[in-house]
């Protein structure tokens, strides 16, 4: 008799344990899941990145080695590109610069539920070419680009021409 009440409460409490175990790794792996930051989003209009090139280790006479700057040779070189004469500004319309560190999405219509046209990366030049009537939100245009769109006001900044 005593035998099976102590193989019933250890039994209970092994099973209560297991459970509890259990229900605290699957909270520590969602935990440490949504503690991985999502990868920098890339949109169609981003320029790519241009890599320097690392100094190559080379070694000197005493054995050591020592580190030399790449060669001005083997980095291909862009031939200069005329630069094309600026279009005259609509009325009312001003150059900008985005101010907002993690980009603006470039929306359809001056709403946030507005469907999503594009993206404007930090410190890229836009061009403002007017406001909502309740000036939350900027009509602008890609400089060097068609493309136009709504993005929030208040995160672009006028630049000096």
């Amino acid at each position: 008799m005593l035998s099976r009440l102590t193989k019933f409460i250890l039994g209970f409490f092994l099973a209560i344990a297991v459970l509890i175990g259990g229900g605290v790794a699957v909270a520590l792996y969602f935990i440490n899941r949504t503690g991985i930051p999502p990868g920098k989003p890339v949109f169609a209009n981003d320029s790519p990145s241009v890599k320097a090139q690392a100094p190559k280790a080379t070694q000197a006479r005493g054995g050591k080695p020592t580190l030399t700057p790449p060669s001005s040779t083997s980095t291909p070189t862009e031939s200069p590109k005329a630069t094309p004469s600026p279009k005259p500004l609509p009325s009312g319309a001003y150059r900008g610069r985005v101010s907002w560190a993690e980009g603006l999405s470039l929306r359809s219509q001056p709403n946030q539920e507005a469907e999503r046209i594009g993206g404007v990366g930090f410190d890229q030049k836009i061009i403002v070419l007017s406001e909502s009537e309740d000036k939350a939100w900027q009509k602008i245009r890609l400089e060097g680009s068609e493309q136009e769109g709504w993005v929030k006001a208040g995160n672009t900044e006028k630049v000096a021409e």
